[in-house]
C-alpha cells in the first residue's frame, strides 16, 4: 500500500473518531471526502485526482447534506426550562429589593430567587414582573406593565 493511501485512511480514521466523539455533524462530510480520494488512490490515479476528489466531494457533501441535516436532526428541538422561563409574567412572593438581597418569585409552580433588572427598583409581594433574563439560579424581573 502506498505512502498516500495510509494518510488517506489515517484522514478517514481521524474525521470518524471526531465525529463519534462531537456527535454535531461536525467532521462526516471530511470523512466523505478522505474515503473518496483513498478509492482513487486504490484506482491508481495520481495525488492531484485524489487531492481534488477529496475537496470537492466534501464540498458537495457539506453543501447538499448539510441543509436536510439541520432540519431534520435538530428538528425536535424543545426549549429547556431556562429559555422557556425568559419573557414570562411572575408573582412576586417576597419583596425584590436588591439592595436587601431579597425576593422570590414563582413561575410554573416553583418558587425561584428573584432580583429586580435595575439596582433602585423595588418590587412588592403580589406585583407582576416580567422575566428578562437568568443569571445563575436567579430570575431577573421588572415590573410588569400591562400595554
Amino acid at each position: 500500500m502506498e505512502r498516500e493511501a495510509f494518510i488517506w485512511l489515517g484522514l478517514l480514521i481521524i474525521f470518524l473518531v471526531i465525529e463519534i466523539i462531537t456527535v454535531g455533524l461536525t467532521s462526516i462530510w471530511l470523512a466523505g471526502g478522505a474515503l473518496a480520494a483513498l478509492l482513487l488512490n486504490i484506482a491508481n490515479l495520481n495525488l492531484m485526482w485524489q487531492i481534488s476528489a477529496f475537496f470537492v466531494v466534501s464540498f458537495l457533501l457539506l453543501f447538499f447534506t448539510r441543509p436536510f441535516a439541520v432540519k431534520y436532526i435538530n428538528a425536535h428541538h424543545e426549549k429547556t426550562n431556562y429559555e422557556g422561563i425568559i419573557g414570562k409574567i411572575v408573582r412576586v412572593t417576597e419583596t425584590v429589593d436588591n439592595l436587601a438581597q431579597t425576593g422570590t418569585a414563582v413561575v410554573g409552580g416553583l418558587e425561584w430567587t428573584a432580583r429586580a433588572e435595575k439596582d433602585e427598583d423595588v418590587l412588592e409581594p403580589g406585583t407582576l414582573a416580567k422575566v428578562v433574563s437568568i443569571s445563575g439560579v436567579k430570575l431577573i424581573v421588572k415590573k410588569y406593565e400591562e400595554e
